[in-house]
């Protein structure tokens, strides 16, 4: 910085993040307060993100909102990957200033398929919780193949001042968890979208 001041952590993290050159196959987020890089899932995990694109598009038909996959959705100087967003059709109206991605603010309902391994499990049942809970993002939910035999976590009510979901429904695989709200209410993953 040209005044000699020294600069912020997050705006130093932020500089690192869009200085990334990252191999195909690779994704970079910052992370409360780390920059994560992580390999683009397995097979198992793209199946997955599949089905539940493909059903969740039909869903969201004639709502204004529509799913998207590989969008950056930016809180602050917090950049994030999620598997899958909805947001609205009209992506470009909730875009950052600096085109990267979405602003939080835009977003309804975020979802993660679970990848193997501690640091991935921990990444989005743990830290990514918080960060989106912080943003305020209403619908969370976790598609968790590691999760005893497999369950689908729904978190709605965020409270960004704790960082938290105030709201919390674990379905095991095998029955059927509901999106209880926004833009996906009334959407169902069940066995046909889990296989389980």
């Amino acid at each position: 910085m040209s005044d000699g001041s020294a600069a912020e952590p997050d705006e130093v993290l932020w500089r690192a993040w869009e200085a990334m050159d990252l191999p195909e196959g690779c994704r970079g987020e910052v992370v409360e307060g780390a920059i994560e890089i992580s390999a683009v899932g397995s097979l198992r995990h793209g199946v997955l993100l599949n089905r539940l694109c493909r059903a969740l598009d039909g869903h969201l038909t004639g709502q204004g909102h529509q799913v998207w996959a590989g969008v950056i959705v930016l809180h602050g100087r917090k950049a994030w990957q999620p598997d899958l967003v909805v947001a609205p059709i009209d992506m470009e109206a909730v875009g950052d200033e600096d085109g990267y991605g979405i602003t939080a603010s835009g977003v309804r309902t975020v979802i993660e398929v679970v990848s193997p391994g501690r640091q991935n499990t921990q990444r989005d049942r743990v830290r990514k919780r918080r960060e989106y809970a912080r943003a305020g993002i209403s619908v969370y939910v976790l598609v968790d193949d590691f999760d005893g035999d497999g369950a689908v976590v729904v978190l709605t009510s965020p409270d960004p001042a704790k960082a938290a979901y105030t709201d919390e429904h674990r379905v095991p695989y095998g029955k059927d968890a509901v999106v209880p709200s926004g833009p996906a209410e009334g959407f169902v993953i069940g066995s046909d979208l889990t296989g389980a």
